[in-house]
């Protein structure tokens, strides 16, 4: 695993902020390319470095998820998070403070974001989702309070909110580079259950094109390779993406994002290629109490980013999607655990409860029906 850089260029935000910046902080790093016209003097040995970033999708705090094992929700699937280069996720709940509080208007502990960042070795929270406001506008400026100490501590960071013009230049989008790839990560939403904002800052990633295109325009600005769009749109409940969402990922796509991963539905919906571009409309939960059909299963979006150091060349593999489902207490264990779909689908025997695993089956096997996935993206006819 190599060792992640945060990359905050303040280059973009020149005009905006009226700054003059030294020659040090524009300089930015570039990953070495060889001159292949000449041959060497003696063999070298190259070799192609490869970024493995994992992505989930909303990790909840309903009220009887409260005074449960925290660390044991994804004890199961916490390896390949933790060994990823990048592990991302996103975080929908603010931090407020007691009273705590659910669905419709959430206030998790602060524990909860503490451990859920340790256990799945988080590099990066999304924080752009129809509940950051829940608590209002100082809910929002406690969470990201709590934010600053987990990154000051662990070293995660978030995207999605910005305080100021500096911060929205410097986070929006997230820059992070890993084995000489730089990778932008363009979080935004379609708005908040307290809508509209009634204040200027702290500010929101918002789904208006105009502020989409900023945040690309600044990742091609600090010499992103890549740029991950992780838009939070689309219909509760509905395995089938709308045509809203597709216009919107054709837009993305010509703008030159290089994948789309969305979330908000609460459930794993369909996904294609548009112009080349993969698009996964929706993981669905991480974590919840939610008992609505399908909204249990969900995915673990794997992407790898290569860069051969003989050519210089970068380029994304294929993603690669596997379905994890999400147990409520009483049925395999005690609490609350997510796990992975092909690790349990042959042991029935294991469950408190094996009606549960029952369920799961038919939950894959509706949802696969339905969105067309068997573990990889469905190629677009």
């Amino acid at each position: 695993m190599c060792k992640i850089r945060f990359i905050f260029s303040l280059s973009a935000s020149l005009l905006l902020l009226g700054a003059a910046l030294s020659a040090q902080d524009l300089k930015v790093p570039v990953a070495p390319y060889w001159d292949c016209t000449v041959p060497p003097a003696r063999p070298l040995r190259f070799e192609t470095d490869t970024v493995t970033v994992r992505l989930i999708g909303d990790v909840m705090m309903h009220m009887p998820q409260l005074g449960h094992d925290y660390a044991d929700f994804f004890s199961r699937v916490a390896a390949p998070m933790r060994e990823a280069d990048i592990a991302v996720a996103n975080m929908e709940f603010t931090l407020a403070g007691p009273p705590y509080t659910g669905y419709p208007c959430f206030s998790a502990p602060d524990a909860y974001a503490w451990t859920v960042c340790r256990e799945l070795g988080l590099d990066l929270m999304l924080t752009a989702n129809n509940h950051i406001l829940d608590k209002g506008r100082k809910g929002l400026e406690r969470t990201l309070a709590v934010y600053d100490a987990v990154r000051d501590s662990l070293g995660v960071r978030q995207t999605g909110v910005s305080r100021d013009p500096r911060e929205e230049a410097a986070l929006m989008p997230a820059l992070l580079e890993c084995g000489g790839i730089r990778i932008a990560f363009v979080n935004f939403t379609y708005g908040t259950n307290l809508d509209p904002q009634p204040f200027a800052w702290p500010k929101l990633g918002r789904m208006e094109r105009e502020e989409v295109a900023s945040m690309i325009g600044r990742a091609r600005a600090q010499r992103a390779d890549f740029i991950v769009a992780l838009p939070y749109w689309g219909e509760e409940y509905h395995l089938r993406h709308s045509a809203e969402q597709e216009d919107w990922a054709s837009w993305l796509a010509g703008q030159g994002v290089d994948i789309i991963v969305g979330a908000h539905p609460h459930v794993v919906q369909d996904t294609t290629h548009i112009a080349g571009v993969p698009v996964i409309y929706s993981m669905g939960n991480a974590v919840s109490n939610m008992s609505k059909e399908n909204t249990r299963l969900e995915l673990m979006v794997t992407l790898r980013f290569t860069h051969d150091d003989w050519s210089g060349r970068k380029r994304m593999l294929e993603p690669e999607l596997r379905f994890m489902w999400c147990t409520l207490p009483g049925r395999l264990v005690r609490g609350y655990a997510t796990l992975f779909v092909d690790e349990w689908e042959d042991r029935r025997g294991d469950w408190l409860q094996p009606a549960d695993h029952d369920e799961m089956v038919r939950t894959v096997e509706r949802v696969r029906k339905a969105t067309g996935i068997r573990g990889g993206i469905r190629e677009r006819r």
